[in-house]
């Protein structure tokens, strides 16, 4: 994930786009593929990046960096450096990220129905 340059199309839509609309910026703020994994991972506690790894197999090393540090970055993710040999990094959600609990799991309950609608439909055509 390079650096996008601020007056190209790409940027110049996504801030109309999220400007007129709260939902859309919150959107944005954890869609994609693995935000919301990650966010999901560190609901009960605070985790280390090996541990966050291991929780998501399927994520290269590279990509969580990347995601924790945007996650971090909008204010969702609290990243904690101690001073210890060898260096011990945290992370846990923010307060504003544990506002999102409750709606992520009544998101995964309606993404539940909606799978069983889909497979029904599915079955049927």
């Amino acid at each position: 994930m390079g650096k996008r340059k601020e007056n190209s199309t790409n940027m110049v839509n996504q801030k109309c786009i999220t400007e007129g609309c709260d939902l859309t910026f919150a959107v944005c703020k954890i869609g994609g593929r693995w935000k919301l994994l990650i966010l999901c991972k560190l609901e009960h506690e605070k985790l280390r990046f090996s541990e966050i790894r291991k929780l998501i197999p399927n994520i290269s090393e590279r990509m969580l960096t990347l995601q924790l540090r945007e996650l971090e970055k909008d204010g969702l993710v609290k990243r904690t450096v101690y001073a210890e040999v060898p260096l011990r990094v945290d992370y846990e959600l923010t307060d504003i990220a544990q506002e999102l609990i409750p709606i992520w799991l009544q998101l995964s309950n309606w993404g539940a129905k909606l799978r069983v609608a889909t497979d029904e439909i599915a079955a049927i055509g």
